[in-house]
């Protein structure tokens, strides 16, 4: 969890070289995990595709051919391991991050010894996922920085990246680290209805031992600062989360 002294680095998007968006493939038998992982991925900007077995990963990968590969090592047909000997063959220098459940030192290795880039160990954050992801694809030169404006604006509700400055109808509203950032995240997803675990993830990067409440609490403090006195811009969706979109 951030404290009010840690504050994280704006977040920069990346892209291909070529302006496109990122492309990422998927590859995991558990259904939802994939859905999840995917959801979590396209939030980024980035395209992505899912494959539910290792033929069918070979298979998109020749097709979608992806600038990263996240690979569960336990798959029904190839595991993990087979299928990135294939896929090197394919796509020499495509990056692969590894899921796996087993956090044996010599699976690791191993994974790394067939052409792995880099592994996360099941359960995992999606946070951690994504920015493993990104460390690959900035370290490969296959996506690179997209030029994007520092300050944020819904409305009349404005959020300044570099500085941290938050203003709404130009007053100057002070918020701590973690309020800044919970706010960030719904400024960057406008209109869009959030839910707890989804905020959990990224804001707090883990699930806080599930203790949704925390989000409520959070929510409450922005909206004292962000809609108090005002038309309010910050609301709730009973049973589906909480979007943010510009007073009317």
């Amino acid at each position: 969890m951030m404290t009010n002294e840690q504050v994280e680095p704006a977040r920069v998007d990346l892209r291909r070289p070529d302006g496109q968006p990122v492309r990422v493939l998927v590859v995991d038998d558990e259904s939802t995990l994939a859905d999840l992982l995917s959801m979590a991925l396209r939030y980024e900007g980035w395209q992505v595709r899912t494959a539910g077995n290792g033929m069918a990963a070979l298979s998109a990968v020749r097709q979608f051919q992806p600038d990263a590969v996240v690979l569960d090592v336990m798959l029904p047909d190839l595991d993990g391991f087979a299928v990135l000997r294939r896929l090197r063959g394919v796509a020499p220098t495509v990056p692969v991050l590894f899921l796996t459940a087993r956090d044996a030192v010599e699976d690791r290795v191993a994974g790394l010894t067939v052409g792995g880039d880099d592994y996360v160990t099941k359960p995992f954050s999606l946070e951690e996922v994504i920015a493993r992801l990104r460390a690959l694809l900035r370290r490969s030169g296959f996506a690179i920085a997209a030029q994007q404006e520092a300050v944020l604006t819904v409305g009349d509700l404005s959020l300044d990246e570099d500085s941290h400055e938050v203003s709404r109808g130009g007053q100057l509203i002070t918020l701590t680290a973690t309020e800044f950032e919970l706010l960030r995240y719904l400024m960057r997803n406008p209109r869009r209805v959030l839910s707890k675990a989804q905020i959990l993830d990224r804001v707090w990067n883990y699930d806080f031992g599930g203790q949704a409440n925390v989000v409520e609490l959070y929510i409450s403090y922005l909206r004292k600062k962000i809609d108090a006195g005002r038309a309010p811009m910050i609301h709730t969706l009973r049973g589906a989360g909480y979007v943010l979109k510009p007073a009317e």
